[in-house]
């Protein structure tokens, strides 16, 4: 430990105690909502009986393209019991579990938590095919190595979190800036809080926001996104002071929309660039293990070797969003909303009981959980948790390729009146016997007006557009 002495004061920090403190905890809430996300949704999804079973991936994709222990064993009661074992595993750390045991045990606790969930990512094909996996992902290999209680946090660790904030933000500016003129001439924010996947209990009053103050969001995001991000590598105090406009930034995120923990955990990597010493003061810590100091090292000089790969994604002139260039999720790039819809589809769900279909034949609908359906429902907030299948319309309304492999599945449990497919929705109109047919209509669908709300109650306004998918009878599915 002697030996250590005169590493320790260049290689830690011990001033971000509190700052690694809340960074941890705030990363277990996220693993723990995503877990149970997992485990809530597995059957329905990827179970055995599920629209993608996991079972069938595994046998045709090989393990080096998709690591995961699912490999060996798939079974839903095996994936599940990984899922609510991770669950458990992430409230322990949030309760502090990973500060009462030694170090070594404690980046063991960690290192599960990654291999978890990089387990049912990997294995997750569509379902887990957004950016804030591999965000979660990469965010949990560091914390590996952010240490605990029992040493100073590692400069470097946090030097790497900054890095990994600054790719979300700057990866996400360079793709709006090049993708949709509508971010060049300020006009995306007409349209985006109508039109993005799913809209939140807000949204309908960003959206009817003054025209100037829409412009004013889409120029400050661009400052947000493209200059604030290299303030994260300045001296103090500018780096807390632009870790704390991101963290502004992702909170009003959060109030005009649902999207999953993607903002909810781009403030939690901000936080490494926060000094609380001013108000914390500096805790005493005691000497940096030297084999602690060597795994950080060659974690730092792997981040760095891969992150050829994201870096020349954004200098790219075809700059890719959220895209992981290895099987680990180890360092990936991000970004969202190059383009922005401005009309906004859905597709509707309905059966009916009759065994004839006729032009009286009356059609009962099935409405999701958080994505438009029911012009009088008040969109709900849902975030951080993560509604996959409602996800997925919102994408499988903008191209039917978009419903490959999963769309046919999920109305043929609906035929069945599938227990478990009928728990991801919000309303079931045929509780004692099944539909004997279930078709898709898709619509286009926009806010009401302050007018037509007052009139009406109505916070959305749609108009069929055309059949998406014709009727389908159960004998059919079969």
């Amino acid at each position: 430990m002697a030996a250590m002495d005169w590493f320790t004061p260049w290689f830690s920090a011990p001033g971000y105690g509190l700052t690694r403190l809340v960074l941890q905890r705030a990363l277990a809430c996220v693993y723990l909502v995503a877990f149970v996300s997992a485990a809530l949704q597995f059957r329905a999804l990827l179970g055995a009986h599920g629209l993608l079973p996991v079972r069938t991936f595994v046998r045709r994709v090989p393990f080096r393209a998709t690591p995961s222990i699912f490999h060996w064993r798939s079974s839903d009661r095996f994936v599940m019991g990984c899922a609510w074992a991770g669950a458990a595993l992430a409230a322990a750390v949030l309760a502090g579990a990973a500060d009462a045991v030694p170090l070594a045990a404690s980046m063991a606790l960690w290192a599960l938590l990654w291999l978890l969930y990089l387990s049912l990512v990997n294995v997750g094909q569509t379902w887990y095919s957004f950016g804030w996996e591999s965000l979660l992902l990469e965010t949990g290999f560091l914390a590996v190595f952010l240490g605990n209680g029992d040493i100073a946090p590692p400069v470097l660790v946090l030097w790497l979190l900054r890095w990994l904030v600054f790719r979300v933000e700057f990866g996400a500016g360079l793709i709006k800036w090049r993708g949709d003129p509508c971010w060049r001439d300020l006009t995306c924010l007409y349209y985006h809080h109508e039109t993005q996947p799913m809209p939140g209990p807000l949204s309908w009053y960003f959206h009817h926001l003054p025209a100037p103050l829409h412009r004013v969001e889409a120029g400050a995001n661009h400052v947000a996104q493209l200059v604030v991000p290299f303030g994260l590598f300045l001296p103090q105090p500018i780096a807390t002071v632009a870790a704390g406009i991101l963290i502004i930034t992702q909170l009003w995120l959060v109030l005009s929309g649902n999207f999953s923990w993607l903002n909810w955990l781009t403030i939690v990597i901000a936080l490494a660039a926060v000094d609380p010493s001013p108000l914390a003061g500096t805790p005493s810590y005691g000497p940096t293990p030297l084999w602690f100091a060597i795994l950080v090292c060659g974690v730092t000089a792997l981040v760095a070797t891969l992150s050829y790969w994201p870096v020349r994604n954004m200098v790219s002139s075809r700059q890719q969003m959220n895209r992981s260039f290895t099987p680990l999720h180890l360092v990936n790039t991000y970004g969202a909303f190059g383009s922005v819809t401005r009309v906004r589809q859905e597709i509707v769900l309905e059966g009916t009981d009759e065994a004839r279909i006729t032009p009286r034949t009356v059609w009962r609908e099935y409405e999701f959980r958080g994505k438009p359906g029911d012009v009088g429902r008040l969109p709900r907030q849902f975030a951080p948790y993560h509604l996959r299948l409602d996800w997925l319309m919102w994408f499988a309304a903008l191209s039917p390729a978009y419903t490959r492999g999963w769309f046919e599945p999920l109305v043929a449990r609906l035929l069945e009146n599938d227990p478990r497919t009928l728990r991801l929705l919000r309303t079931n109109p045929f509780p004692d016997t099944p539909p004997a047919h279930v078709r898709a209509l898709l619509y286009r669908y926009r806010f009401t007006t302050r007018a037509e709300h007052r009139a009406t109650g109505d916070w959305w306004h749609r108009t069929l557009v055309r059949e998406f998918l014709p009727p389908v009878h159960a004998e059919r599915e079969r």
